[in-house]
């Protein structure tokens, strides 16, 4: 075999080589942002505002929406810091899939005695009221986020999120996407009854 030989061999090694890196490299990134976006539970991220006071904020009520009689506030900063009880602020939409499904949640912890508010995400005030009236209404209290910016405030990913406030004003936890009776009874509830314990 002539030297030639060998070096056109080496040259052609050399330039497959240098052809497959970039696919290889590739391949890699994929494999490891694969595992990273399905590794763990992304209701567990940390949020930077946990052991804050909730951002001062205000927010109009859903216009027309109401509990027979009674129009439902809008929902602000007061009426979380020094409520005298812990809060459930969660965060939603009427075209949020994932809320419907959460929804009876909220109504068990309206109904356990919990006081639980909302903040209506970027929604029409019509579609919030339908979706309330069809599915029904576990909130005290709605601010109407119509431009998402108090939302961005408060650290939220996209909706659901829920919250729990402390009576302080503090946020205590935070949980990002929809919760099940599964989370409720062993997260959420957990989480509100720490937090009314703690003086």
């Amino acid at each position: 075999m002539s030297d030639e030989t060998v070096e056109t061999g080496s040259r052609s090694r050399f330039q497959f080589v240098l052809a497959a890196l970039p696919v290889l490299v590739f391949g890699a990134l994929a494999v490891l942002f694969y595992f990273r976006l399905f590794s763990g539970d992304p209701s567990t991220i940390p949020s930077a505002l946990i052991g804050k006071q909730v951002p001062e904020f205000t927010l109009p009520a859903i216009e027309d929406l109401a509990e027979g009689a009674t129009s439902i506030p809008g929902l602000g900063t007061r009426d979380l810091v020094g409520a005298g009880d812990v809060t459930v602020v969660n965060v939603w939409a009427s075209w949020c899939v994932p809320c419907r499904d959460e929804n009876p949640m909220l109504l068990e912890l309206e109904a356990r005695g919990y006081s639980v508010v909302g903040i209506n995400y970027k929604d029409s005030p019509a579609n919030a009221r339908r979706f309330l009236g069809e599915f029904g209404n576990p909130f005290e209290r709605v601010g109407a986020d119509r431009n998402g910016r108090v939302s961005i405030d408060w650290g939220v990913y996209g909706v659901p999120e829920t919250f729990i406030v402390d009576k302080t004003g503090a946020i205590v936890h935070k949980h990002i996407g929809p919760f099940d009776r599964a989370d409720l009874v062993e997260t959420l509830i957990p989480a509100i009854e720490d937090a009314r314990a703690t003086p």
